[in-house]
């Protein structure tokens, strides 16, 4: 994988303030550059893939081919065992075009009404992959997931989407109510984001790297 030294313009391909604030954070160590799709003003491509993998290279490439620049992409959901993996890939349309999380975490409380029982099946967990693209086509991409349970009612207003509704395994507070260092330290974006910088972000060429997690 290409390495992108300190200084260098790289884009992050979402529209999701949310989202846009957590990768930011994460990032800010390596004294990249960055600038968001929204700000550019990219439109938002078709992120029609099955999978959160295929989701990540569509946008990342996109904002990459447009902008001329290295792109990064996120794509992550939420997933419960008692709706087979759903929402799933569909987490954020799951939100309704006004992209209102209280509306999704009350169709996924509706829709899993079993799990809610005594003894009913609450294991959920977050799924994060990350794309690295670059205008000739060249991508690499990063996995991570974070097992736990979801619950009910929500608790906190700290980070966004599903968060309030997910505990982490070992964990006594929600994502929903962890402190962003905290929850930054421990989540399935963390997870897939340590892999990335194994792999030489950040680093000035010709620095070694680790290829562990990496997927071309």
């Amino acid at each position: 994988m290409r390495a992108l030294p300190p200084g260098s313009k790289l884009v992050i391909a979402t529209h999701n303030p949310g989202k846009l604030r957590e990768i930011a954070d994460l990032l800010a160590p390596l004294g990249l550059d960055c600038v968001s799709a929204g700000e550019l003003g990219l439109p938002e491509p078709d992120e029609d893939a099955p999978d959160f993998v295929g989701n990540a290279r569509i946008k990342a490439l996109a904002a990459a081919t447009a902008s001329g620049f290295a792109a990064l992409a996120d794509d992550s959901g939420f997933s419960m065992a008692a709706l087979a993996g759903a929402p799933g890939v569909y987490s954020a349309r799951w939100a309704g075009p006004g992209k209102d999380f209280t509306v999704a975490m009350e169709r996924v409380h509706a829709e899993a009404a079993s799990a809610w029982d005594a003894g009913g099946d609450r294991r959920a967990w977050f799924s994060c992959a990350l794309c690295l693209a670059w205008p000739d086509g060249e991508t690499a991409t990063f996995l991570g997931r974070v097992e736990g349970e979801a619950i009910w009612p929500p608790r906190g207003a700290n980070g966004f989407g599903y968060d309030p509704m997910f505990l982490p395994i070992g964990g006594s507070q929600s994502y929903g109510e962890m402190p962003p260092e905290e929850k930054h330290a421990t989540s399935h974006r963390a997870r897939a984001f340590a892999q990335l910088l194994a792999r030489g972000l950040g680093r000035a060429d010709g620095d070694d790297t680790s290829e562990d997690g990496a997927e071309h």
